[in-house]
């Protein structure tokens, strides 16, 4: 027994001995306090900016400070806009690339003809994209539908050459679609989805939102595969993915509809919603938002990120207290539903609308000053800054982001690249 005991109490001391040690390897050390984060980078591409953030860390009794999130935007160096503001330089070392450019592709200073529904289109190299719906220059309201349009990445590339230039701003050819009755206020898009477009439209007026399949070439040939939940309307839906391991659909829906008065008071609580294409079912994946908004899903079907941009209430103006939030969630690998929600992002400029993932894991959002890019930990690495809105993007292959700022579509040429997200 006594032989038992010493070995006991010389066990335990040993142990504490060691927990320090153990304590210090697992010591909370996050990664936007690195050592080297507020290091200038070694070099910068032609038309970026380093910004140290202990540079505005303290602004001071005197200091200028931000009134609001939707009129104002952070540009320390009062660069003029389109730039790439570098906070951490890993946004040059693993986004830019030192031969970064961007510019305007297409434009109509009259008309929010690119806003959300980005869709790039591999096998002809064109990315579709809808208008503004019921916002701004969308020209679009209860009685009148707003736009889905393209452009050739194949024309702008012919562009680019004649103009022997990266930065001289282009103006390529948009050409709408004509799409059926039941296409209404289009709002978010993703695929190829076995070679279709996948769009989830907001509805109109009794026109029910819906989800539904066109097809990329002419006459646009439209299937609906969903447009209510067990008979019951949906709010206004506004974005989608495709989970690329199982070709599960995961919408959100929110009500945007009604704050934009073209669509009546929502009927159902905003939500995320998963539905099988192949069975027809369709269920709540997640909830407790305020307006849901965009949503994307990592390469590897693990983890999922859903935008809550609460602060914005149409027609009824801003909220700064309410959410302008990004979560991550896991995705539970047998039910499909959202679990663990956590914070992954809040945003200084406007709200975080659309979301896309580069094959990283970097996660890039449209927010009210241009494209934020955060690294897979939540840290803000930099910003496409443009000085406005940049609701949405998609990457069009390796080292091409085309990004939807309502009145003009940029490219921005970089080193970073997204992952396939058609299915199969």
């Amino acid at each position: 027994m006594a032989i038992a005991l010493s070995l006991c109490l010389a066990t335990l001391a040993a142990w504490m001995a060691l927990a320090p040690a153990a304590t210090a390897a697992t010591a909370f050390s996050p990664s936007f306090s690195a050592v080297n984060s507020t290091v200038a980078p070694a070099g910068l591409p032609p038309q970026a900016v380093f910004v140290n953030p202990q540079s505005f860390a303290v602004l001071g009794t005197n200091g200028s400070f931000r009134e609001s999130a939707t009129a104002s935007t952070l540009n320390p160096t009062n660069t003029s806009a389109p730039f790439f503001q570098v906070f951490h330089p890993d946004f040059v070392t693993k986004i830019l690339g030192l031969s970064a450019s961007i510019r305007v592709v297409a434009s109509n200073p009259g008309f929010a003809f690119a806003h959300e529904a980005p869709i790039w289109v591999p096998a002809t190299d064109e990315v579709f994209f809808a208008s503004n719906g019921g916002g701004a220059l969308g020209f679009s309201d209860i009685d009148h539908n707003n736009q889905v349009a393209k452009i050739s990445l194949g024309e702008v590339a012919r562009a680019a050459d004649a103009s022997r230039s990266k930065t001289t701003p282009l103006n390529v050819t948009v050409t709408s679609l004509a799409l059926p009755e039941t296409v209404q206020m289009t709002n978010g898009g993703t695929g190829p989805f076995h070679g279709q477009l996948v769009l989830v439209n907001s509805g109109r007026g009794s026109l029910p939102s819906n989800l539904v399949l066109v097809d990329p070439a002419s006459p646009s040939n439209t299937t609906v595969l969903l447009d209510n939940f067990y008979g019951r309307q949906f709010n206004s839906l506004n974005d989608v993915k495709i989970h690329k391991q199982t070709g599960l659909i995961y919408f959100t829906d929110s009500v945007y509809g009604y704050l934009n008065q073209f669509r009546s008071g929502p009927l159902l609580q905003p939500f995320v919603y998963l539905f099988d294409p192949t069975t027809g079912r369709v269920k709540v994946a997640a909830d407790g938002f305020d307006k849901p908004n965009g949503i994307a899903l990592s390469e590897d079907g693990k983890t999922a990120f859903v935008s809550d941009t609460g602060i914005i209430n149409g027609v009824f103006g801003v909220n700064q207290t309410e959410p302008s939030t990004i979560y991550q969630y896991d995705i539970d690998q047998k039910s499909g539903v959202l679990t663990n929600r956590r914070v992954f992002a809040f945003v200084d400029s406007g709200v975080p609308d659309g979301i896309q993932i580069d094959a990283q894991g970097n996660v890039y959002s449209g927010c009210g000053d241009g494209v934020h890019v955060w690294d897979a930990t939540g840290t803000l690495l930099g910003k496409f800054f443009l000085n406005t809105s940049g609701a949405n993007m998609a990457f069009a292959g390796k080292g091409r982001l085309v990004i939807m700022a309502e009145t003009a579509v940029y490219l921005a040429e970089v080193e970073a690249g997204g992952f396939d997200l058609s299915y199969p």
